[in-house]
């Protein structure tokens, strides 16, 4: 049987309290974007070498300003051998975003096989001092004519 406490509440009658509901948003966030692109250009077949870029989308949607201090990114070519990159900022920067601020850039990797992916994450820290990771999603890396 469920009654109402003296606030209007719905409360458990065997237990004798408030039921519990849960609010949540995280004060600090980032969400992370990532749009890949084959550079056939900057790419050497014969050498096995196949370059891509990619442009990120980081967009403060917590509710504290913070800055973005570096990066994890984590490389996978298609035989599956892994490279890891560790490193201060993106592109010689650390952006400080107010929420809702966005910053985007562009950055390139090369790998020796025609696909692959990446993943990794940021370390940033906020305006009072908190400190955060945000995911950056996997996503795959694919020369178009290894699709067929």
């Amino acid at each position: 049987m469920t009654g109402r406490n003296s606030l209007g509440f719905p409360q458990n009658a065997a237990q004798g309290r408030q039921a519990p509901k849960i609010y949540e948003m995280s004060i600090y966030q980032f969400s992370v974007s990532v749009i890949p692109q084959y550079l056939p250009e900057q790419s050497d077949l014969e050498q096995g070498v196949y370059a891509y870029s990619y442009t990120v989308t980081v967009i403060n949607t917590g509710r504290i300003a913070a800055q973005l201090i570096s990066r994890h990114w984590i490389i996978t070519d298609g035989t599956g051998k892994v490279e890891e990159v560790r490193g201060l900022g993106v592109v010689g920067q650390q952006p400080f975003l107010k929420p809702g601020e966005a910053f985007e850039y562009t950055s390139w990797s090369h790998l020796s096989t025609p696909t692959g992916s990446m993943r990794g994450s940021y370390f940033c820290v906020a305006e009072d001092g908190g400190r955060f990771e945000a995911t950056i999603p996997e996503f795959a890396l694919v020369q178009p004519r290894s699709l067929h």
